[in-house]
């Protein structure tokens, strides 16, 4: 082989592998997901989409859409309700989450979940907030709760306004800073992917602006799917968008290209606000 040959051979795998380095992971993926309420009605329906790490993607939609119905399915909140039957696949890294062999609550582990309004554990103090899932999870330390909860705090970008009242009472924080609360405790585990649910929607402007940085830099570490009711939102923060309707995905793929050259009518139609 020529020497220029050689060059050309060894540029080739470099621009492969860097291609390669450039794809993003898939960390979780539905196959024909489906979820049949016992009014015989479906709350989603046929859904296969792929969620990746290192990205926020949103999922918009009318009300009654859908939208949390699907959100829940993948962390398995359905399985409280014995009449609603979930069909398909949810696959974490490859592996079917509703497989008998995977238990519930080490799966919450690793799928997070924040809703709508935030949820402190009422009774207990800040800094419990966040211990609580350690204790859980088998870290008893001292040492090592102390140093996890603070981590997790920093993450949530609420550190500095709790650092001097962490025994206070979770409930004597503002809104804004109990979602946050609520973040850093779903992030004290360390789960792979985070799921929200409308997360900003009961926050104030100044708040929701303050949870949207933390979400951009979180997604550096993980995966982000969160369901909003406000397109803005969605056009701000998400890398990806899926338009929901009627319990069915109608267009997925890049935020930038959803809203300024959707393939479909239905989605242009939802955007510029004909739909609702």
């Amino acid at each position: 082989m020529s020497e220029n040959a050689s060059l050309l051979q060894r540029a080739r795998h470099s621009y492969t592998a860097t291609i390669r380095q450039l794809e993003p992971k898939t960390i979780l993926q539905t196959r024909k997901l489906s979820v049949l309420f016992d009014n015989g009605l479906y709350g989603c329906r046929d859904i296969s989409i792929s969620f990746f790490t290192n990205a926020i993607t949103s999922i918009i939609g009318p009300s009654g859409c859908g939208k949390s119905t699907f959100l829940k399915a993948l962390n398995r909140l359905h399985d409280d309700h014995a009449q609603t039957k979930v069909s398909g696949q949810v696959m974490l890294d490859g592996v079917d989450i509703y497989s008998k062999a995977i238990d519930p609550i080490v799966l919450r582990r690793r799928i997070g979940m924040i809703f709508q309004r935030p949820y402190p554990i009422p009774h207990l103090s800040i800094f419990d907030n966040v211990a609580v899932g350690l204790t859980l999870v088998g870290i008893k330390k001292k040492r090592m709760v102390h140093e996890q909860v603070e981590q997790s705090l920093r993450r949530a970008a609420v550190w500095n306004e709790v650092k001097d009242r962490l025994r206070e009472p979770a409930l004597s924080l503002s809104g804004g800073q109990q979602q946050r609360l609520c973040i850093a405790r779903a992030l004290a585990i360390e789960p792979e992917v985070l799921l929200l649910d409308e997360p900003t929607s009961a926050l104030d402007p100044i708040a929701t602006k303050i949870v949207e940085e933390l979400l951009t830099e979180l997604k550096k570490t993980i995966g982000i799917v969160m369901v909003t009711h406000s397109m803005n939102q969605a056009a701000r923060v998400s890398d990806r968008t899926a338009l929901f309707f009627a319990g069915e995905v109608m267009e997925y793929g890049p935020t930038d290209i959803m809203f300024t050259r959707p393939e479909k009518q239905i989605t242009l139609d939802y955007i510029n606000g004909r739909i609702e």
